[in-house]
């Protein structure tokens, strides 16, 4: 079984997963950070001065009672809060991320289709590429 496992972890399929999934974890991690600290602080801005990662409504009051500033403050004292403004940054953070996939996605079949329309080679050339190999 491990000699199965071996062979299977050393595929080339398995390898190229493995680094896909790091860089996209990395990718992940910009866009996290395009979102939370420059798109989102010009739209709280526009919408008064407003952090929408700590836009939330209290579910439930806490050990001591609120108004509270922050989610974080909120949460500490026990209330039971809906965080829809951390959903919101996450929302435009998912956007992000499937447009660029999309964009991704998108070259790769353009770049399939024209190689797919490249003329074959011609019984010459190919002669030609055999003599200089």
């Amino acid at each position: 079984m491990l000699k199965e496992f071996k062979e299977f972890a050393v595929r080339g399929n398995v390898v190229d997963m493995a680094v896909g999934i790091i860089i996209g974890a990395a990718f992940g991690k910009i866009v996290d950070s395009l979102v939370k600290d420059v798109i989102m602080p010009p739209i709280g801005l526009l919408l008064g001065k407003v952090d929408l990662s700590n836009l939330f409504l209290v579910i439930k009051q806490g050990v001591q009672a609120g108004p509270y500033l922050t989610v974080e403050i909120a949460q500490k004292a026990g209330a039971v809060t809906f965080n829809y403004g951390v959903f919101i940054n996450t929302l435009i953070s998912f956007l992000i991320v499937a447009f660029a996939v999309f964009l991704l996605i998108r070259t790769l079949n353009r770049l399939k289709l024209q190689e797919g329309k490249k003329p074959a080679a011609t019984p010459e050339e190919i002669v030609l590429l055999r003599d200089i190999r």
